[in-house]
């Protein structure tokens, strides 16, 4: 594969990274459109959290069988079926009259994306090859990734003054023009791994995926069907040990376990997990801060972070140079602490606080956003048979997914348990931090590691 930046490939990377920002974009318009829907449709508040738990839930358990997907079935089959069903399903959404339709129509567009993702990083892996360039392509694409779910914020409270159904609308628009471009773009898999479904370990993975992820969800209440709750994780772990007995025993395995014991890829796992974690949750918060306690709109407080989404410009020109000189360990360890640093600015915010007073959490969650993510998706795959890439772009989205789950229902569950108000609000700040700290001892244990040896597929 040739290494030339041609005008091919800067549109294959261009195509691919409208994927990647489309279901960015999609999650944080739907998050400031929440109350007119609630509004329109009369939906109760469990329906309401349902519809938001409804995609992680199709996200977080069909995400591995995403990842293996691609490298078995093919990387571009995948990623132009799904695409097409993540149209469908946004648009279906749209034209909800009830609460149900809305479930189904957000758990399938969240399968959907569970199927698009994995197929969509390896297929800039496969385009690219190995080193800076491969390293900038995904720092352009993971830079993209988070870029939409900021401008997400403000284009979200644009287009629910429009009608909140726009907010389905507008993706389908958008995925109709990716999904024409991909097709004469992006040509047949280079690489997929010979092998067939490990149909035992699908079935007990997304069983255990979609267990833990609905207790996750049920953490933002403590207090109501706790039975559930526990019942949930319970089963969820029984299905998870069981998937493991099964894939050490499989001749072609969901998940192979060998490939968990390279040493970049374990820790840009808890990494992506606790990173983006600590952001949904401090996202989270800050949105109830402004809207709630301050009164502001939907609008004003996606503007408030905008400033965020810097990382879209910073991240392709800013980072790969860092990356280069510095190492993609000690960038990450960087950005970490600069959100732990954001979030414990935070802290003090009272009711009268200027937005001066904020802004400079705003512009380290930009300037961390900018070199973290990015060489976190390079992480993932670092020292990875390329076969592989499937699989480690589903393992990575798997922990994004349950980081920004628990992200959410771990700060709700301390805001609801000390109290309303502006005691509440801080109290539950404390979980970001804590979370971005992990991450930055995490990350620490890896400051000092060699260059990882490749981990061969058939290991």
């Amino acid at each position: 594969m040739s290494d030339r930046w041609d005008a091919r490939a800067w549109s294959v990377l261009f195509v691919l990274c409208g994927a990647i920002f489309l279901e960015g974009i999609d999650v944080a318009m739907l998050n400031v459109a929440l109350p007119a829907i609630r509004s329109d449709l009369g939906l109760s508040t469990g329906m309401l959290s349902g519809v938001v738990s409804a995609y992680v839930l199709g996200y977080g358990g069909f995400m591995l069988l995403g990842g293996r997907a691609a490298d078995l079935l093919g990387r571009r089959r995948m990623f132009l079926f799904w695409l097409g069903v993540f149209l469908a399903f946004s648009g279906l959404g749209g034209f909800a009259t009830e609460g149900w339709q809305l479930l189904m129509a957000r758990f399938v567009t969240g399968v959907a994306a569970a199927f698009m993702a994995p197929a969509g990083l390896s297929l800039v892996t496969a385009n690219f090859s190995e080193g800076p360039k491969r390293n900038k392509a995904l720092l352009v694409y993971a830079g993209t990734a988070a870029g939409g779910f900021s401008l997400g914020l403000v284009a979200g409270g644009l287009l629910t003054a429009l009608g909140w159904r726009w907010v389905f609308f507008a993706p389908v628009i958008l995925s109709a023009v990716i999904l024409l471009a991909a097709i004469p773009l992006i040509k047949d898999d280079a690489v997929r791994e010979r092998g067939r479904f490990d149909i035992a370990g699908s079935v007990t993975a997304t069983g255990a995926m979609l267990l833990l992820a609905y207790g996750v969800v049920r953490l933002e209440h403590p207090t109501k069907g706790l039975n559930w709750t526990i019942a949930s994780f319970a089963v969820g772990l029984v299905l998870l040990a069981a998937f493991v007995m099964i894939e050490r025993r499989s001749a072609a395995p969901l998940v192979r376990l060998g490939i968990l014991r390279s040493g970049p890829l374990v820790r840009a796992n808890l990494g992506a997990l606790l990173f983006v974690g600590s952001f949904a949750g401090f996202q989270f918060l800050v949105t109830l801060y402004l809207q709630e306690l301050r009164g502001w709109s939907a609008l004003q407080t996606g503007l408030a972070m905008l400033v965020i989404g810097i990382d879209t410009v910073l991240a392709p020109t800013l980072t790969p140079k860092l990356v280069e000189r510095f190492g993609n360990v000690r960038v990450i360890f960087v950005g970490l602490l600069l959100s732990v640093a954001a979030y414990a600015l935070f802290l003090p915010a009272g009711l009268d606080w200027a937005y001066t007073l904020m802004l400079p959490s705003m512009v380290l969650l930009g300037l961390a956003f900018s070199i973290t993510y990015g060489p976190l998706t390079i992480a993932a795959t670092d020292g990875i048979a390329e076969e592989e890439h499937g699989l480690a772009g589903g393992l990575l989205y798997t922990s994004i997914q349950f980081g920004m789950a628990l992200g959410i229902s771990t700060v709700s569950a301390v805001n609801v348990a000390a109290g309303a108000g502006l005691d509440g609000f801080r109290t539950a700040l404390i979980v970001p931090v804590a979370a971005a700290v992990i991450g930055s001892a995490v990350t620490a244990t890896g400051l000092a590691r060699r260059t990882p040896m490749p981990v061969p597929a058939q290991v």
